[in-house]
């Protein structure tokens, strides 16, 4: 049981150093838009149509509101890069979480003696 615990221990730590290597953290997701103007003749309304975009915009919510915003073409690496350490830390803390839990778990079953196993709800 100390193996394991250690185990954990060492994987919390594994966490908490992937966590501080995140750079920029944006909430939300990116979306790619085409789309065909009011112009007769058009490019947009030949066959096949060849529409004007892409267009890119990030939607996200952020403390109970929600937005979405615009994003030039040139900036889309740098949201994309952003959108990915939010969805990464994420995972880390959710991780660290169900880590911690079962550490919690061992730890309590250490201090209650003749318990065997530990009760869920």
């Amino acid at each position: 049981m100390k193996q394991r615990r250690d185990a954990l221990r060492a994987q919390i730590e594994g966490i908490k150093r992937d966590l501080a290597q995140l750079d920029v953290l944006r909430p939300g997701s990116l979306t790619r838009q085409f789309n065909v103007c009011g112009s007769p003749g058009c490019r947009c309304k030949a066959s096949p149509p060849h529409k004007h975009g892409p267009y890119y915009h990030l939607s996200y919510t952020r403390n109970g509101k929600g937005g979405t915003r615009s994003i030039p073409k040139a900036n889309v690496p740098a949201i994309r890069a952003a959108l990915a350490n939010y969805a990464r830390l994420k995972r880390l803390v959710d991780r660290w979480i169900d880590l911690a839990t079962e550490l919690s778990d061992l730890e309590l079953d250490l201090r209650l003696p003749g318990r065997k196993t530990s009760k869920r709800a």
